[in-house]
């Protein structure tokens, strides 16, 4: 009997190897012997995705190039390619799956970790239901957790359906991509505008929510008001602030003044009465543990990282053995987790701070609830403790994960945060102005956060300590007006614009709001967000400027076209079809209901975009601008005349300067961007072009001895050469 173990990618299948105990090294699989396996058995692998999805162009000559005559293109069937780096491979899986009597699907354990296997298994040619189907299906990659999945399978047949959601949402991806992208490409070059305009059924929503938070940013008016603050001094003691009760802000003169003539108060110093004083002992428990997302939102808070170099960093630490596996949307873990995590409390507490002290509590259902963890638990640590060195190997990033993830772990165990709050209101004339300050007691588990700025302090500012005042108490206050405006709405950053993701753009401050977000269906998975911004990017769609998200010239032409069809942008609409993928994986809708949907509305826009575009005059003036500012980007980017032709530009290419006749003449002038190991500059390169020779420049580097020389680049016949002064 062979058994055949399928690896998402060769890091997974190592990870298996050394969970058993005798393995040998083949090419592109490992051979394997373990008591928890019936006879020989093989570990082998894909690198992430072996099979893609054919280009268009698989489908007939007449797509190899886009036509908006040929759109929309609905293929009958869809094909599948392996490319040509990953063939080798695939053609070892292929043919170990047609020797295998059994088959452990171990790819990664979602859906796309299904997608994966099913579609190699699908493209290999295989009788699946010939062979014997098992799932393994594990949080972590330990060595205990490895071997506890293997003897625990599961009927492989269990997972097809999520298969048939992963492909869905793959194939209704590509439909709309292969069909709206060069339709509003096509129809946006037809205006004068160059370059690819991708639209995305999860992308161009996302962007769409960064576009109107910029709007709202640019058409916000300040309106300015007054608000009446209090310094209060009882005794001899340090004044403290007070507000009024309840609180108001006066959008007038005469609106503060009536207020200030009817309460019997002025400006200045006058006298008060303490009314009130209540002390209440209060508590907080530690933050919620940490979903993909929410960790996500809170490192890109802390560090500025973005979100596809945390999920990178999660990853890393997860195939390290350190933290559970990354892709999850789940803030609880169960009891079994629950369990280890008691059971080593020991070896954790050498990782944090002297004054923290862990002990063993109950399972609290704020943590640790088993009925609200569907595929994956919460994001924790494993049962693998590193030791310093293996610490300081990692890169700075993961070091700030892991860390952050062990706190948030280890807070269960640190009790709560206990306070004192003290409220006191202060009667001047008729009006009551509230004071409120918390005085720490028991630190708890804010003692774990000491260190890292922001975490779970929101409230920091109100850890103040008060003088003792009693009531009846007369005091001194002054009263100020103080003239505020109203604030603009805040730039996205990518963590928080991954929360408006997965609350389909629903205002939430942060995820312990449970109760809004189990009621939510996001745009896009745990497991594609960052991928989806980080598209955005690559597009030049968004940009970064201090950790905030902004849209392009370029993106801001591509909503306002897309804004045309509400369907395209709406997050709404984005989180209804991801609840509908989701009903696919739970057998409660079709695939082909599924992608007639999304067929009916990518008809709508072959339809209706082009006719849309030449009409809508806000288009067409952001076109026009958009154009302009090509015409000077083009400009500037002209260094001055071929010195070959005498008729073209040289401008500017990726990895080289050229001369723009090139398609025009063939005139085929260039210069390289780096010579000897530095850089040209345009002004260089102007110089060259114009003299044949640049001011001596320094930082070359010699190819013989490595050492770095200042010199002259000459230009002569086409050929540079250096020129040494004597």
């Amino acid at each position: 009997m062979t058994t055949v173990i399928l690896a998402e990618k060769p890091s997974q299948a190592k990870a298996y190897v050394e969970a058993f105990t005798q393995s040998s090294r083949k090419d592109g699989y490992y051979a394997v012997n373990d008591s928890l396996l019936d006879g020989d058995a093989i570990i082998t692998y894909g690198f992430g995705h072996l099979v893609a999805l054919a280009a268009p162009a698989a489908y007939g000559e007449q797509y190899a190039k886009w036509d908006l005559a040929q759109l929309p293109l609905f293929p009958a069937t869809y094909q599948y390619v392996v490319s040509d780096d990953k063939k080798k491979q695939f053609n070892i899986v292929t043919r170990l799956l047609e020797k295998a009597d059994t088959i452990i699907v171990a790819t990664d354990s979602d859906r796309e970790g299904e997608n994966i296997a099913w579609s190699i298994m699908t493209q290999s040619g295989i009788d699946i239901k010939s062979k014997t189907l098992k799932r393994l299906w594990v949080n972590s990659l330990e060595k205990d957790a490895i071997r506890d999945g293997f003897a625990n399978l599961r009927d492989g047949w269990e997972y097809y359906p999520y298969y048939k959601e992963a492909q869905t949402r793959q194939i209704s991806d590509w439909l709309v991509g292969m069909n709206a992208s060069p339709l509003y490409s096509l129809s946006l070059r037809n205006k004068g505008l160059r370059g690819v305009y991708s639209i995305g059924r999860v992308q161009t929503p996302t962007l769409y929510l960064v576009y109107q938070r910029d709007l709202e940013i640019k058409n916000f008016k300040p309106t300015p008001y007054v608000e009446l603050l209090a310094a209060i001094t009882a005794s001899n003691a340090a004044p403290f602030k007070g507000r009024l009760e309840p609180y108001q802000k006066f959008m007038t003169t005469d609106e503060l003044g009536n207020f200030m003539r009817a309460n019997q108060i002025g400006v200045g110093q006058q006298t008060g009465t303490i009314a009130d004083l209540q002390k209440e002992s209060k508590h907080s428990a530690s933050p919620r543990l940490f979903s993909l997302s929410s960790l996500q939102s809170e490192i890109n808070k802390l560090y500025h990282a973005s979100a596809s170099e945390i999920l990178a960093a999660v990853q890393s630490l997860y195939e390290a053995k350190l933290l559970t596996y990354p892709r999850t949307d789940s803030n609880f873990i169960t009891e079994q987790e629950f369990s280890y995590l008691v059971t080593n409390l020991a070896k954790y507490q050498t990782l944090l701070p002297d004054e923290v002290t862990l002990r063993p509590v109950e399972a609290n259902k704020r943590y640790v609830n088993g009925a609200k963890v569907q595929e994956h638990h919460a994001i924790i640590v494993t049962k693998t403790v590193p030791t310093a060195d293996k610490l300081a190997s990692l890169s700075d990033l993961e070091q700030q994960v892991y860390d952050l993830v062990l706190k948030t772990t280890m807070a269960m165990f640190t009790g709560d945060y206990e306070y004192e709050e003290t409220s006191i209101l202060t009667r001047v004339g008729q009006a009551i102005f509230k004071t409120t300050g918390r005085v720490p007691g028991n630190l708890g588990w804010k003692q774990l956060f000491m260190d890292v700025s922001d975490a779970s302090s929101e409230d920091a500012d109100e850890d103040i300590l008060l003088p003792p005042v009693t009531i009846g108490q007369v005091v001194q206050v002054t009263i100020t007006p103080v003239q505020k405006q109203t604030k603009p709405p805040v730039p996205y950053t990518e963590g928080t614009l991954i929360t408006a993701m997965k609350t389909a753009g629903k205002t939430v401050a942060d995820e312990a709001s449970q109760d809004i977000l189990k009621e939510t269906e996001g745009i896009g998975t745990e497991a594609t967000r960052a991928n989806v911004l980080e598209s955005l990017k690559s597009h030049g769609y968004l940009v970064v400027e201090k950790n905030k998200l902004h849209v392009s010239m370029q993106g801001i032409t591509l909503c306002q076209a897309v804004a045309l069809q509400p369907l395209l942008t709406s997050a709404e609409m984005t989180a209804t079809w991801e609840k509908a993928l989701k009903e696919i994986g739970m057998q409660k809708r079709t695939q082909a209901d599924f992608l007639q949907q999304i067929k009916r509305f990518i008809q709508k826009l072959v339809n209706e975009v082009p006719a849309q575009l030449a009409t809508d005059a806000k288009v067409q003036r952001q076109i026009n601008a958009q154009v302009a500012a090509q015409a000077t980007a083009d400009a500037a980017a002209k260094l001055g005349t071929c010195p070959k032709c005498h008729m073209g530009q040289i401008v500017a290419r990726s990895n080289f300067y050229g001369c723009d006749q090139y398609k025009t003449s063939g005139c085929d002038f260039s210069l390289p961007k780096q010579w000897s190991g530095k850089a040209l500059t345009q002004t260089a390169v102007k110089d060259l072009i114009t003299t044949g020779r640049t001011k001596p420049i320094d930082g070359f580097t010699s190819k013989k001895t490595g050492k770095k020389f200042k010199a002259v680049l000459v230009l002569k016949d086409g050929k540079l050469s250096f020129e040494f002064k004597k």
